[in-house]
């Protein structure tokens, strides 16, 4: 009996008694110890919940991922002869430039949204002797950014998660983009996807057809065209502009998906966790229980047969 005691006292102390019960005849572990068990059940039942719903999201965006990863490995050959002629001015001396960071408009992501307004904020300290505008894709992306740089933003784009990414949604960014205004350099800032763990903050720079011609001179110069060369240029950035914006956009897609899918799959893993360690809690609860109770059935028929 003794050893039963000190059994159930060692299990009790993670179930303390109501304030207010020292008083009672009713020992802890018989009828006071249902109430901590209920809520311990409780807390079980929460937690297989979101193990549900974390499971879904993961599956979700398993499938999302595949999707988007097929289209953005055929998106990154459209892009590419244009930055082999054009380059990537990034440090080019402007006066003006429009800076388009890419977030989603859905959290649970890990920090992939998180990352691209950092290097957004960056961008703009680092020159800020330039005249910078923002146009912000994706609610994430707005939220961060309007706290800080509210009077620089000139618009945003919401609602791009509610239909897979096609060319023609993204040609309507690319409207608004040059909508915007005339600007020197227009930095795309996405994710680029590496692998399912690991995803690159890049910037794309497209140069006004201006810069262009004045930092690219001698490498044009080799070319004839047959119409005006600033019509030519200007079709030329733009479908520039509209190529890079497809890639970027795939890009950050399929690195969100791929980042939902980690912090789902750890969700649910933590999950299985804390059930775990929940179900081991209610069993020493409920072994408490019915050890307490033999006590007091074993002290009770002592008692009589004294």
């Amino acid at each position: 009996a003794s050893a039963a005691r000190a059994g159930a006292a060692r299990v009790g102390g993670m179930f303390k008694a109501p304030a207010g019960a020292a008083g009672n005849a009713t020992p802890f572990g018989a009828r006071g110890n249902a109430g901590q068990l209920n809520i311990v059940k409780q807390r079980m039942k929460s937690v297989r919940n979101v193990q549900k719903i974390t499971s879904a999201m993961k599956m979700v965006a398993a499938s999302k991922l595949r999707q988007a990863e097929t289209k953005m490995h055929g998106s990154r050959g459209i892009w590419m002869p244009f930055y082999t002629l054009f380059g990537n001015p990034v440090d080019a001396p402007a006066e003006k430039q429009l800076i388009v960071p890419l977030t989603s408009d859905k959290g649970l992501c890990g920090g992939v949204n998180s990352t691209i307004v950092k290097y957004t904020r960056a961008l703009m300290a680092l020159q800020s002797e330039t005249d910078s505008t923002l146009l912000v894709v994706g609610e994430k992306g707005k939220a961060q950014l309007e706290r800080t740089h509210g009077s620089t933003i000139h618009s945003t784009i919401g609602d791009m998660a509610k239909v897979a990414i096609t060319f023609p949604q993204v040609s309507a960014i690319v409207d608004k983009v040059l909508e915007a205004g005339s600007y020197e350099k227009t930095h795309i800032l996405f994710n680029h996807f590496v692998s399912v763990i690991t995803n690159k903050p890049t910037i794309a720079t497209i140069a006004s057809p201006e810069l262009v011609a004045k930092e690219k001179q001698d490498e044009l110069n080799v070319y004839e065209f047959e119409e005006g060369f600033e019509e030519n240029m200007q079709d030329l950035v733009e479908l520039q502009m509209a190529t890079t914006m497809w890639n970027a956009a795939l890009e950050n897609s399929t690195a969100e998906n791929g980042a939902r899918m980690n912090a789902m799959d750890s969700s649910s893993k933590n999950a299985s966790e804390m059930l775990d360690k929940l179900t081991l809690i209610f069993n020493r609860g409920r072994q408490a229980s019915i050890t307490t109770e033999l006590i007091e059935i074993i002290s009770g028929a002592t008692a009589l047969e004294g």
